[in-house]
């Protein structure tokens, strides 16, 4: 900088500059001076290490300071702004944290585990600048968002998914909106599903049962219904001595293996991503590893999700030749799943809908489906169990529901919603025939065929 220059920024540094001030200052420093280590790889350390000395040193020439920050974390929220992803990371990786949302430069909501939600004090400066700190998370994905695609998924990590929108999707005043989602395996247990009025103790033995006897289940729901929670917890219930293989596309959000005290692996797990090429022939799918696994002799499968007609076939053909098979489903209640399923092969294969309806029924026994209410909790609000698909006509049992009592709102707009778990219907003959096949006790099964209601 020239003299000139040097005189202006010292005067107003005397006066006191706000902090969009002294970011401004300082990312004209940078881009004049450190251009190749600002644009250059976030996760090089020593360029970052470099970096932020310069800036530090920067700041103590300039005598820059903001109140409550020392000048090292000065620094540090300067760089992040700069050439990280601002105050998002802090929440990113937060423990708790499941979902990040930004509405817009301005306004931006956490969703913790529990159904805990809040909007954050923290805020972009300006549209600008929510769509400079996103370009640069997608770019450290390999994704580029612009105006000829101002619409992208993408993975951060393994369990961390963003969704990104731009002008000129959005208005220019708004900036993005962004849903970054995090899967934290850590608070997935039996005692949250329970604790949270997710499902009773009655109902997660049951589904424990199924996974464990050979009994596929498909878990249906819309998006954040708590479907992906739920089957992580039920893949973690897989028997040690059974071979379980995943399959996820783009983001591998579960973590099953099991280690002892000493650290040694004690489960067999395989967990596979697809790769998506530009070159179709190089394309690895869902379908494509779903064919390889058969050959990996697994005893149950874990499918992310049913996305495609043929992700949807391959998934229920592999629970048709004997292998237990978990997968979700996005679907609007427990007995419009079958039908889901239908129609998406439909879109596909040339098949009459009554064979594949009967496929889906013989492939998933057991359906689960999954809701948040207006409260933001999530629970199991139905498990049914498919019978039969004949003459048009679908046979279903439901053997567990979640009935809603009472939902208020309060003075202040918080909702609560008040309801109970019951126990339905028992199982089928059929499917306690299969059960007893499969090895399980007559105690255990005893619980299924019971009528009674659990509160």
């Amino acid at each position: 900088m020239n003299k000139l220059s040097d005189i202006f920024f010292t005067a107003a540094s005397e006066e006191g500059l706000t902090y969009e001030q002294i970011l401004e200052d300082v990312q004209r420093y940078c881009t004049a001076n450190h251009a190749s280590k600002l644009a250059g790889d976030e996760n090089s350390g020593q360029a970052v290490t470099l970096l932020k000395e310069f800036i530090e040193q920067y700041l103590i020439k300039r005598q820059y300071a903001v109140e409550g920050l020392t000048t090292t974390e000065l620094c540090d929220k300067l760089f992040e702004d700069m050439a990280g992803y601002s105050f998002l990371k802090k929440w990113i990786y937060m423990p708790d944290v499941e979902e990040v949302n930004v509405n817009a430069y301005n306004d931006i909501e956490v969703i913790f585990s529990g159904d805990r939600s809040m909007k954050i004090p923290d805020k972009f400066t300006s549209p600008q600048q929510a769509i400079d700190v996103t370009r640069r998370m997608l770019s450290a994905c390999g994704m580029v968002i612009d105006d000829t695609m101002p619409s992208i998924i993408g993975f951060l990590d393994k369990n961390i998914r963003i969704s990104v929108d731009k002008t000129p999707i959005v208005d220019p005043e708004v900036g993005i909106n962004a849903s970054i989602r995090i899967v934290n395996q850590q608070t997935v247990s039996r005692e949250k599903l329970r604790n949270s009025g997710s499902a009773t103790d009655e109902m997660l033995d049951f589904l424990t049962a199924c996974i464990r006897y050979g009994v596929s289940v498909c878990i249906a729901g819309s998006t954040g219904s708590g479907k992906t929670t739920v089957m992580a917890w039920l893949l973690s219930k897989v028997p040690n001595n059974r071979r379980l293989i995943t399959v996820e596309e783009g983001s591998r959000e579960f973590n099953l293996v099991k280690k002892n005290k000493d650290g040694e692996i004690i489960n067999s797990v395989v967990h596979l991503l697809t790769r998506p090429h530009e070159n179709p022939s190089m394309d690895i799918d869902q379908s494509f590893l779903l064919e390889r696994i058969l050959r990996k002799h697994p005893d149950v499968i874990g499918v992310g999700e049913m996305r495609s007609a043929k992700e949807a076939l391959a998934a229920a053909e592999a629970s048709r030749t004997g292998h237990t098979v978990v997968t979700t489903i996005h679907s609007n209640s427990a007995f419009a799943t079958y039908r889901r399923m239908m129609t998406m092969c439909k879109t596909r294969h040339a098949i009459e809908d009554e064979i594949l309806m009967q496929i889906m029924v013989e492939a998933y026994p057991i359906v689960v489906f999954t809701k948040q209410l207006e409260d933001r909790s999530r629970k199991i609000m139905e498990i049914i169990e498919g019978e039969d698909f004949t003459d048009g006509k679908l046979r279903c049992r439901s053997l567990y529901k979640y009935d809603v009592v009472d939902n208020h709102t309060d003075a202040d707009g918080t909702a609560t919603v008040i309801g109970q778990h019951r126990k339905i219907g028992n199982i089928s003959d059929v499917l306690r025939k299969r059960f007893l096949d499969n090895g399980i006790s007559a105690k255990e099964l005893s619980a299924f065929i019971t009528q009674r209601e659990d509160g």
